[in-house]
């Protein structure tokens, strides 16, 4: 391309706040031409999976890092040569003495801010990984080599010798291996090559089943006696098995705790160590409320709308708000004060393959019911699809969590950090209950509000609890409370 220059695209910060994201897939490869907007990586925070956008056109120049990589917010991760002037001094890739097809390394960043996408952040650390000292001759050579052998998912490249090696003849680019990012993070984590593993998925697409064959076939030559010496007896009984017996080809798999994980485990452990947690639990006829599920869902009013018992419930969590408003409250430690909250940001705890997320609704309590069938709707259909943004997981005030799908009774739920009271909601199923003083089979859960004890006393928690299994029990209340 004449007259180009190159342009360094940074890790922007997609939240508030986040200092780092881990790269889950490219979209792009080295000499692909991308367009300003379009998709270029997938990348995970501590709050969520975000698309990332490039904002300029151009060639990929360089990919600077593997998936799998967590990069600090502000670190250049990928370059692409743009057409007009000369590129300023500071983004300038240094020269590499290797074969064109391979990228380069991440270009040094220059000291002043550079723009990046409207309403991104910009910071100035680099990446976790420590560089290994090498000999100033061999350290740009090897370290192209190793970024474009990680890339095509061959692991780390073998050291340069130290004494000047002759001219390399450019090999044919391997073909990369199909694998999705969960397995190439098995692999890596198991220290398999994929390119030694055979593939039997669809379209020769290396499974999580395959990788793990290939760790027992590498690992059955180290469990079998030599040729040249007996195998060793058994330690007791003489009846014991001559082969270990698992339950997996690998005894252990070790999963790196960041991103969602990371971020939920040091909320809880927060919240559980901050706030004082009470829970109550109440056991409650919801045959009524089942019944008038069944009816909406014919109602034309609700026609494509997601209508079952968590409406139900969310809506009578939030006519006990409003009949005891003081439940929706945060404690303010540094001012030492109690902080009352005139609106209600409902979260649903949702559990996703990355892990527990709390994506919450705006202003639920100023919704109608259709308005709030809608708004669960597509925040369930947001949390599976993994598009979930960080900005609809902050700023809840109360919280639901449905454990009652997993067909778990009820449990004490930890509060979402900043919020005083969760509701957990425990399975609905068929019981024994006395009604009309007659013995029938009723529709029946258990529910437990946990709250935080600085800020409500047994006495407002027991008055909540006992309103939403009010209007549950009798859900006409929902147009007499309301």
């Amino acid at each position: 391309m004449t007259n180009a220059s190159v342009r360094e695209f940074k890790m922007p910060d997609v939240g508030e706040g986040l200092t780092e994201a881990e790269i889950l897939k490219w979209y792009v490869q080295p000499g692909d031409t991308v367009t300003d907007g379009q998709v270029v990586c997938e990348v995970e925070t501590a709050k969520a999976a975000v698309e990332l956008p490039i904002p300029y056109d151009g060639v990929v120049r360089s990919l600077h890092f593997p998936e799998g990589t967590t990069v600090d917010v502000g670190t250049s991760i990928i370059a692409v040569e743009v057409a007009g002037g000369a590129a300023p001094a500071q983004q300038e890739a240094p020269a590499v003495p290797a074969p064109a097809a391979e990228p380069e390394q991440p270009a040094e960043q220059p000291a002043a801010r550079q723009p990046v996408l409207v309403g991104y952040g910009v910071a100035t650390s680099s990446t976790r990984r420590r560089p290994r000292k090498q000999a100033p001759d061999t350290a740009a050579r090897q370290a192209a080599s190793a970024v474009q052998s990680e890339l095509n998912g061959h692991g780390a490249a073998p050291a340069a010798p130290v004494t000047p090696p002759a001219p390399a003849v450019p090999a044919a680019p391997a073909q990369r291996p199909l694998a999705k990012p969960p397995v190439r993070k098995l692999a890596k984590d198991l220290g398999v090559d994929l390119a030694t593993v055979t593939p039997t998925g669809p379209d020769g697409v290396i499974t999580r089943e395959d990788v793990h064959a290939a760790v027992a076939a590498a690992q059955a030559p180290q469990q079998a006696a030599p040729a040249d010496r007996p195998a060793a007896p058994a330690a007791s009984a003489p009846d014991r098995p001559t082969a270990p017996v698992s339950y997996d080809s690998a005894r252990e798999t070790r999963v790196p705790v960041k991103g969602v994980r990371k971020a939920t485990a040091a909320a809880m452990v927060g919240s559980a160590f901050t706030a004082p947690h009470v829970t109550e639990f109440v056991t409650v006829d919801v045959t009524r409320t089942m019944k008038l599920v069944e009816e909406l869902k014919q109602d034309k009013e609700f026609a494509g709308l997601r209508v079952n018992p968590l409406l139900l419930i969310a809506k009578a969590l939030l006519v006990a708000i409003r009949r005891n408003p003081d439940i929706n409250a945060s404690w303010d430690e540094a001012a030492q004060e109690i902080v009352v909250k005139h609106y209600v940001n409902l979260g649903i705890a949702a559990a996703t393959p990355r892990g527990l997320i709390v994506p919450n609704i705006k202003d639920a309590h100023a919704k109608t019911l259709p308005e709030l069938a809608a708004s669960l709707g597509e925040l369930v259909s947001t949390a599976r699809e993994g598009k979930t943004s960080p900005s609809a997981m902050q700023g809840g005030t109360v919280t639901i969590t449905n454990v009652g799908v997993f067909g778990v009774d009820t449990g004490t739920p930890l509060l979402n950090p900043g919020e005083s009271a969760i509701l957990a909601v425990g399975a609905i199923k068929p019981q024994p209950w006395v009604h009309k003083g007659k013995v029938k089979p009723r529709q029946v859960t258990t529910l437990a509000l946990s709250f935080d004890h600085r800020l409500v006393d047994g006495e407002l928690g027991s008055k909540v609890l006992a309103d939403v299994a009010a209007v549950l029990e009798q859900p006409k209340r929902l147009i007499t409370w309301a």
